[in-house]
């Protein structure tokens, strides 16, 4: 059965005034996330200890969340030079396009849905943002105030709630969610709490970090979120790069302006295709007989060697060779080879 975290909001003191109040509610406990008791603190850096069930049950709509987030709290309008972006970024940088269309969106309609802030840790005037970065940033460009509720979390509460509004939304890509996943784990936060705010388990997590972790970082960031391309290909992606020359061929690859000059999907499929068709060509080559006679064609993909027998060209060779391995692996073993 899955848990849930209390976000409980400060009095009412607790926080500076430093907004104007839209809407004010009696403060209360809401439930965040999901998650249905409170986390156990075991020491004064807040510490996790208690076990995060039902990681991988399926999160609320972004828009519930958040909901339950901002119900029964006062709503203020803050400057966003007062807020800086989350301490652990999840998000690469959209286009200008994209920028301009979600910041025309805010202008002709209008923020309806406030940002989530904390109290800046260490400054009495500034705030940091868990979720809602896209409109702090449309309401920065527009010279305007960011509707904002401000809460006091926790560094473990703020990634819980920018990691769950994200995974709600689904609007976050296999590779930002794999480097925010890296990023956490980078800054020593733990597995329970990591998987929390992506709302995956061990094994999935694994796989996102490793994957972060095993393609350079240049490569991620010359090839961006790429939105269509999911586990499966990046993972098919970290396996080329790991083949003989193929980290440094892409390091040169990414560098190139007609490689900037793609979208962000495309890149990714120009260096994958560029990747395997060198892989292709430095593993495989023709075996030739003395007679000239080219018997077989050798190919070598990381620890498999593979020999191909055109019947066209030596016709019977790969059964004659099929029919005397025991023959031939009997005499590999007495020779004793080196390792």
């Amino acid at each position: 059965m899955a848990r849930k975290i209390n976000f409980d909001p400060p009095a009412a003191d607790a926080l500076p005034p430093r907004g104007e109040a839209h809407e004010v509610a009696p403060q209360r406990s809401r439930p965040l996330l999901g998650l249905e008791r409170p986390i156990k603190q075991s020491s004064a850096l807040g510490a996790i200890s208690q076990s995060l069930g039902g990681i991988s049950e399926k999160v609320k709509r972004a828009e519930e969340i958040e909901q339950k987030l901002i119900e029964g709290q006062v709503i203020v309008d803050l400057d966003p030079a007062l807020i800086d972006n989350s301490f652990v970024p999840d998000r690469m940088d959209a286009t200008e396009e994209q920028n301009a269309a979600f910041r025309d969106l805010i202008r002709q309609h209008g923020q309806n849905v406030p940002i989530l802030v904390r109290p800046k840790p260490g400054d009495t005037e500034g705030y940091e943002v868990a979720f809602g970065h896209r409109r702090l940033r449309a309401a920065r460009e527009l010279g305007i105030k960011v509707r904002a509720v401000v809460r006091s979390l926790t560094d473990e509460q703020l990634v819980i709630a920018q990691g769950q509004e994200n995974s709600g939304r689904t609007d976050l890509t296999f590779i930002e969610r794999a480097r925010f996943a890296a990023r956490l784990e980078d800054r020593k936060f733990s597995r329970e709490i990591i998987m929390a705010s992506l709302n995956v388990d061990k094994a999935a997590l694994s796989r996102l970090i490793a994957i972060a972790t095993r393609v350079p970082a240049p490569v991620i960031d010359a090839i961006g979120p790429a939105p269509a391309f999911g586990r499966v290909r990046w993972q098919e992606l970290t396996d080329l790069l790991e083949r003989d020359g193929n980290r440094a061929r892409a390091l040169e690859m990414v560098k190139a302006p007609t490689f900037s000059a793609l979208d962000t999907d495309k890149r990714f499929e120009a260096l994958a295709d560029g990747l395997r068709e060198r892989t292709s060509r430095a593993r495989a080559e023709t075996w030739s007989a003395k007679d000239g006679t080219h018997a077989a064609k050798v190919s070598r993909a990381g620890k498999r060697l593979t020999l191909t027998f055109d019947d066209r060209v030596a016709p019977r060779f790969g059964d004659f060779i099929r029919d005397r391995l025991q023959t031939l692996y009997d005499e590999f073993k007495a020779g004793d080879p080196p390792a």
